[in-house]
């Protein structure tokens, strides 16, 4: 069995910085049950996997270079605090934008957590593909990866000048604004584009005049307001009920 390099543990560790993912086109993915669907599903996109002795990864068919190693070595490629066996470097997916029905919008967004929150969410509800500005978070950020519990390998997310797009579509576009209608009063289709703003600042103001559609959680408590990856959820609820 080969040995990983040192160049190697140098290169994956460097994946956790955006500069490094975008100028070599990889990212981390790292745990069991995410490994092991990107092995199943997704194997010609794997660069290289690195595995301690108490994982069973089965050999015999790979086509992928494979590193068993000590847990010492797994936490110098890792970025969790307590590595999990296994970890894969995967190539950064190709998306492009594509005419769907409905896709989610993202502007802004910065917290790795609330992302990932936001891919699974859209995986669970059935978006077919997430856009985003150019200064939300980088969507393989190993954070969002984690948070994202694979939903990253099925929602394909493209990052553009959102005003490009909402200008060039000729579908609604829902916006989530404090001032926007009762949300549960309105009648909904799963089609057209839902923008999310930013957790602080809310949706940029250079993309409001294109909401054809603004919408609103109303509020029945005392709280400041609502998580964005909570707000996510519940309007992306309301669009499929």
């Amino acid at each position: 069995m080969e040995s990983v390099s040192k160049n190697k543990i140098k290169e994956i560790r460097s994946l956790q910085q955006k500069k490094f993912r975008d100028e070599l086109g990889l990212f981390v993915i790292e745990g069991v049950k995410m490994v092991e669907e990107v092995i199943q599903h997704v194997p010609h996109l794997i660069d290289c996997c690195i595995y301690t002795s108490d994982y069973q990864l089965n050999n015999s068919n790979l086509s992928f270079p494979h590193f068993q190693v000590d847990a010492k070595t797994l936490g110098q490629c890792s970025s969790l605090k307590t590595p999990n066996k296994v970890l894969i470097v995967l190539k950064t997916l190709k998306n492009t934008h594509k005419e769907v029905p409905f896709t989610l919008a993202i502007d802004g967004v910065q917290d790795p957590g609330n992302m990932g929150t936001i891919l699974r969410l859209a995986d669970w509800f059935g978006v077919e593909q997430i856009v985003c500005s150019s200064n939300t978070v980088d969507c393989y950020n190993p954070k969002v990866v984690q948070a994202s519990m694979g939903a990253i390998l099925r929602i394909p997310v493209i990052y553009c000048d959102l005003s490009n797009y909402l200008a060039s579509t000729t579908q609604p576009v829902y916006g989530a604004l404090l001032e926007g209608k009762n949300v549960y009063k309105e009648k909904l289709n799963f089609e057209g584009i839902l923008l999310m703003g930013n957790e602080g600042k809310g949706i940029s103001e250079d993309l409001l005049p294109f909401i054809t559609h603004p919408i609103t959680i109303p509020q029945f408590g005392q709280a400041e307001s609502l998580n964005v990856s909570v707000a996510t959820g519940i309007l992306l609820s309301e669009f499929r009920r």
